[in-house]
């Protein structure tokens, strides 16, 4: 009986968080000897998404993932919200782990606004790495 490859899945968006969190998926995916699923969703909800990848963007991160040698899967669901995206790819790969990017808010920010991070933490079963962008740079 032959053994699945291990999965890591993360979840980017072309922001410096989205992109630490590619990095320690990388280096998660080469230690484990996984495949990589890279989530980049948008909830197709306004005329532009920033966060979604298309065009130059794209083939920059495409190319990336080629050039680290690290087996990858690029999935661009619309429609959901991002967590729900990411459970579902967690849930249809048998992912090892879940890396996630978060963004720096205040409390208050975080209770008027809900937290994604919150809601895959309670939605997924396997471990997650939340990773943090470098610090804003304030002058």
């Amino acid at each position: 009986m032959s053994q699945q490859q291990p999965v890591v899945v993360v979840g980017h968006v072309p922001t410096p968080r989205g992109r630490a969190a590619l990095a320690h998926a990388l280096a998660e995916a080469e230690r484990r000897g996984a495949r990589l699923v890279v989530v980049n969703s948008s909830r197709g909800d306004a005329l532009v998404d920033e966060e979604y990848l298309q065009g130059d963007p794209l083939r920059r991160l495409h190319d990336e993932l080629t050039v680290s040698g690290i087996p990858f899967e690029l999935r661009q669901p619309v429609g959901r919200d991002a967590a729900e995206e990411l459970a579902d790819a967690v849930e249809q790969t048998g992912a090892e782990v879940l890396v996630i990017g978060l963004r720096r808010r205040s409390a208050v920010g975080k209770l008027l606004l809900g937290s994604a991070a919150q809601r895959i933490l309670l939605a997924v079963d396997c471990p997650v790495l939340a990773v943090k962008g470098p610090p804003a740079i304030t002058t």
